[in-house]
């Protein structure tokens, strides 16, 4: 049994938040099936979709007893992905997620920051004071990475919350020359808003191409042509060295006009709080976890961009930052802090995310990394095409811009393991479903 718990966090009320719909299976009602849960609590620290989503399925898979929900920011919990597009556009004021927290039971305590764990008091220590659990879930998701020496200079952004999209509002409305830093899907859906606010706009990647940390060669050589065709201006294989007032300086001298800087080169999961606790991190600070999302404590779980997950599907550790690996992971977790790591179930999803980007519906399933072949569908010049990555013969990945259908059908086909013929596969008239072997 953990050891009293000592709580002297204050109340955070989440009285007149919305009714709950549209996050995940809508709760008609809790379940009925008994268990032993009703005198223990559950503490998630992070209220981002992992966090929210795993309060909501704990309920779902009948938790009976407490759960408290921390979020770092004032504000109700909320989805990230509008923030660079409706959000950022002054489209939306929000995108707060549609939750009753107090119907489900669910203690919301907003503005509180976790700065450590005790594991073996079962304590979590906050800004405003110690907090006792029987189970931790961590869900601190991940943050930007902020471009060297450019600190908290004036005029340069990143764009991760609600925050950060109401600064840069502004920036847009004013069509203001705007340099983004990173080519990678954070910055090419900033570009996007930036050109239909009518900026102008010049991105700035290190790499010698968009995408690089994402995308081979050769299927991101196709969209290079998507900046200009939008009207901004794509900078490969520049540096940036210094942002001064009105510009920003790369490395071979070139001064860029830029009134605002948006940096967009990459996230790391947000696990500094964690040092010293004896969670074990893994090399690019991730929460090492389990099959099962436990990490190498007893009664602490770890999930969505924070947290990486041994697939047996691809044969190593994956670290997904993406919405869906943070709406999916959490029933994973409910399960088994409900009925128990034997009764529960092992986490080993197909990846899958998609972006929207210079008039392009973008979406990717799977992880190619130990993929042997690639196989085209469709022209890359046109609007439409997709790549098939197979092992073996294998589909074990799938990018498809504006081919839906593709998507769909290829994401169900690598959860069976499918093997496809190669020219059934190339024929884009196919459907995808028939190409199976």
């Amino acid at each position: 049994m953990a050891p009293p718990r000592r709580d002297v966090v204050s109340e955070v009320s989440s009285r007149g938040a919305p009714a709950y719909r549209g996050v995940g299976p809508t709760v008609d009602r809790v379940s009925e099936e008994t268990n032993t849960s009703s005198d223990r609590r559950v503490v998630i620290v992070g209220a981002g979709m992992a966090g929210v989503q795993t309060a909501i399925a704990l309920r779902e898979q009948g938790w009976q007893g407490e759960i408290t929900l921390l979020g770092a920011e004032p504000h109700q919990p909320y989805d990230r992905p509008p923030l660079s597009k409706s959000v950022l556009l002054g489209k939306a004021e929000g995108s707060a997620f549609a939750v009753d927290f107090g119907s489900l039971g669910i203690d919301l305590r907003l503005g509180l920051t976790a700065t450590g764990l005790r594991a073996a008091e079962h304590v979590l220590d906050t800004d405003e004071g110690p907090l006792g659990y029987d189970v931790l879930v961590v869900a601190t998701g991940a943050e930007p990475i902020g471009l060297p020496g450019a600190g908290d200079l004036p005029g340069v952004h990143v764009l991760r919350t609600v925050d950060d999209a109401e600064r840069l509002r502004p920036v847009l409305t004013r069509q203001q020359d705007i340099v983004a830093v990173g080519a990678g899907w954070i910055g090419a859906e900033f570009a996007t808003a930036a050109r239909e606010a009518g900026c102008r706009v010049t991105v700035v990647e290190a790499a010698d191409r968009p995408l690089a940390g994402a995308m081979p060669a050769e299927v991101a050589a196709h969209m290079v042509d998507w900046y200009a065709h939008s009207g901004a201006r794509l900078l490969t294989g520049a540096r940036v060295t210094a942002v001064e007032p009105g510009a920003v300086v790369l490395d071979d001298g070139t001064r860029l006009p830029a009134d605002a800087v948006v940096v967009g080169i990459g996230a790391r999961p947000a696990t500094g709080w964690l040092a010293g606790s004896g969670v074990e991190l893994a090399a690019d600070r991730s929460v090492v976890t389990d099959d099962r999302l436990r990490t190498s404590l007893p009664d602490v779980y770890a999930v969505g961009d924070c947290a990486s997950f041994p697939s047996a599907r691809y044969g190593e550790r994956l670290l997904v930052h993406h919405w869906d690996n943070a709406l999916q992971g959490p029933r994973t977790v409910a399960e088994n802090i409900v009925h128990g790591p034997e009764e529960g179930s092992v986490y080993d999803p197909v990846p899958y995310f998609w972006s929207e980007q210079f008039g392009r519906f973008v979406q990717y399933a799977g992880h190619h990394a130990a993929a042997d072949e690639l196989v085209w569908r469709g022209d890359p010049a046109s609007a439409a095409w997709t790549v098939c990555w197979l092992r073996s013969g294998v589909l074990v990945a799938l990018l498809a811009v504006g081919r839906p259908r593709d998507l769909a059908q290829g994401r169900k086909l690598i959860e069976k393991g499918a093997v496809l013929d190669r020219t059934r596969a190339a024929d884009a008239s196919v459907p995808l479903k028939a190409a199976v072997v």
